[in-house]
Formats: C-alpha cells, sequence, structure tokens
C-alpha cells in the first residue's frame, strides 16, 4: 500500500468522497452528518491523504488541524472492495504518526454512534482512543460519539 497526499480532482477520489457522503446519508439523519464533501476537504487546513495499490484507490483520510496543539481526524474511508485489508488501519496509523510531527499533544474525531460506525469505533479504540466530551465546534448529538488520544 502506498499512501500519498491527494489534491481531491481525481476521478477515483471524487467517486469515493461520494460514496462515503452517501454512506453517512444512510446511516445518519442529516443534522447529524459531520462529513465533508470535495470543497470542503480543500481547505487549507486540511490535508488529505489517499492510499492505492496496483493503480487502484483503496481507502482515504483527512487531518484538519484545529490549533496549532490539537487536530480532528476526518473523512477516514475504505473503498468498498477492499474492506478488511488493512487500509483504515493504515491510514490511521499515517495521521496519527503524522499529527505527532506536527507537535500535535492532542487528535480528536467524531463518529456516529449507530451499529454502523462500531467497526469504526473498535479501530479507534484499539489505536488508544477513548470517549469524550464534544470537542471544537461540536455538541452533544446522541446520533454522534466523539474520541480523543493523547499524543
Amino acid at each position: 500500500m502506498e499512501i500519498k497526499a491527494d489534491d481531491l480532482t481525481g476521478p477515483e477520489i471524487i467517486s469515493l468522497i461520494g460514496e462515503h457522503l452517501h454512506g453517512m446519508a444512510l446511516h445518519s439523519p442529516p443534522e447529524s452528518i459531520h462529513a465533508l464533501d470535495l470543497e470542503k476537504l480543500k481547505k487549507p487546513e486540511i490535508s488529505f491523504w489517499t492510499v492505492w495499490e496496483d493503480g487502484k484507490l483503496m481507502g482515504c483520510g483527512a487531518l484538519k488541524e484545529l490549533d496549532p496543539q490539537h487536530g480532528e481526524l476526518k473523512s477516514m474511508r475504505t473503498a468498498s472492495a477492499h474492506l478488511r485489508k488493512g487500509v483504515a488501519r493504515a491510514v490511521l496509523q499515517y495521521i496519527i504518526d503524522e499529527a505527532r510531527r506536527r507537535s500535535y499533544k492532542r487528535l480528536s474525531l467524531e463518529t456516529g454512534s449507530m451499529e454502523a460506525f462500531l467497526p469504526a469505533r473498535k479501530l479507534y479504540e484499539k489505536n488508544g482512543f477513548h470517549y469524550c466530551p464534544p470537542f471544537a465546534d461540536y455538541v452533544e448529538d446522541h446520533n454522534s460519539v466523539f474520541m480523543t488520544k493523547e499524543l
């Protein structure tokens, strides 16, 4: 697997982000969807990476700088054809390592509370994230859970 910075203009990533947003809409009410569309992912405070193998897009992930010591994990997604191949684990580790390179003290995330998000929550727990109150601009929402990891 190769993880590389992405400018969000290729047809493969445009399709995967569409799949990601569609998946969020299937499992979350509109007011509880915090996934970012392509334009919002292109903001300067967000770094975006894709995972490739043999010319095929396997997944993606992003890191948003909240402040000089705190980052937020965004847009973690594994392409449907590549589930259970270690893609999410690889991109998560890459983003954790990048957050450490930036000297962030904390990395946080928001994910869904529904059953469909259980595999993601288990992955985050296995990687040292623990549940926390809402951070940044988030508010309490029974459809969301918030997690953080001290770096």
